[in-house]
């Protein structure tokens, strides 16, 4: 059975980018802006804040594990903050390890930080299907992948890029895993826990290349059209057709990455003609298939 939130992890490619080992005692705040890159936290010991703009400020403790997909500005920093504008203490002491604040007080903070970036070009469509902030606590596992992803960071071993996308994906389906349910935000995790939409969910990833309509996909959840168009925006966040044609493209970029031929790309994607799907693919791209395979070659 098709399983749609590891197609959207797949399909992001996550790339490795910066893994650090942070320590904080003292007075200390970090700031950055204007990243748009994922983000992740894992924290070892003691507590910190970290907010990021626009949001609440929230307390991370021992065990906590933060990943925000695409993140702009934040701050993190001291249960008590120094005043904004001081100085900023920040010291590399070795390697991928820094320390913060006070370097003569005792430590309170010990976290794993790092950032990714997903090589995906269709990373808005499919970054807009997770929620913007994954906040889990006491999750083993994950603080145990992002030591893993810090420790393969900082040795030069043999295949290191390629298993650190590895445990990038894993990570990311790990942090999915532990929010999916009804309490998520608007998105793909929280319509894969309506048990009458997640079926739905899973054919248009399964079957993409099947007639979809409204009614269709409203007959087979045994709703009513109207009552299962309003679940479905309520719930994933778009409209269903939106939500499958966003889903169509995004494979289509795929499929003409891999220089298959656009005839057989129209069918696998629910086309009925290349000259159709054409049409579509520009209409939703702003380029022609042949054009963007031009321009997007695969490696």
């Amino acid at each position: 059975m098709t399983d749609p939130i590891a197609e959207v992890v797949s399909l992001l490619k996550p790339i490795p980018s910066i893994s650090k080992l942070v320590t904080g005692g003292g007075r200390w705040l970090v700031e950055r802006t204007e990243l748009g890159s994922p983000f992740y936290c894992a924290v070892v010991e003691g507590c910190c804040r970290m907010t990021i703009t626009g949001g609440e400020p929230m307390l991370l403790t021992a065990g906590d594990f933060v990943l925000v997909p695409e993140v702009f500005s934040f701050t993190m920093s001291s249960l008590e903050p120094p005043h904004r504008g001081a100085l900023a203490q920040r010291l590399e002491t070795s390697p991928g390890v820094f320390r913060l604040g006070d370097p003569d007080a005792p430590a309170e903070i010990k976290a794993m930080v790092g950032h990714c970036a997903f090589g995906s070009d269709d990373k808005a469509l499919l970054v807009s299907l997770l929620p913007e902030v994954i906040h889990v606590r006491g999750e083993d596992r994950l603080t145990m992948l992002v030591r893993m992803i810090n420790d393969e960071t900082r040795h030069d071993r043999t295949a290191r890029e390629m298993v650190l996308r590895r445990l990038l994906e894993v990570m990311l389906i790990e942090a999915l895993r532990s929010t999916s349910g009804t309490a998520a935000p608007p998105g793909l995790l929280r319509g894969m826990a309506d048990p009458q939409l997640a079926p739905t969910l899973r054919r248009i990833h399964e079957h993409p290349g099947r007639s979809i309509t409204v009614e269709a996909l409203a007959q087979d959840s045994a709703m009513s059209r109207s009552t299962f168009f309003e679940r479905f925006r309520r719930e994933v966040g778009v409209a269903p057709m939106e939500y499958a044609t966003g889903w169509r493209m995004a494979l289509a970029k795929q499929l003409l990455r891999s220089d298959v031929a656009t005839a057989e790309i129209a069918q696998r994607v629910g086309y009925g003609s290349a000259s159709a799907f054409s049409v579509a693919f520009s209409r939703h791209v702003g380029t022609s298939p042949g054009a963007y395979a031009r321009s997007n070659p695969l490696g």
